[in-house]
């Protein structure tokens, strides 16, 4: 699956999570953010967003 990095959005009503990721996964995102210059968390939202556009666009799959 192929996800492309999201420019930074202006500012919408947005709330908090938490998440319980590993350490591995912690350091493969950040290695993403640093390649692409931008923060942890748009790496993490644009790759949850992908996801689900994948899912919406390909329901079976």
């Amino acid at each position: 699956m192929n996800f492309e990095l999201k420019r930074t959005k202006e500012k919408i009503k947005c709330s908090y999570k938490t998440l319980y990721i590993s350490n591995n996964l912690i350091q493969r995102i950040s290695e993403i953010a640093k390649e692409y210059d931008t923060s942890f968390n748009n790496v993490v939202i644009s790759m949850i967003e992908s996801c689900l556009d994948d899912k919406k666009n390909n329901p079976s799959g």
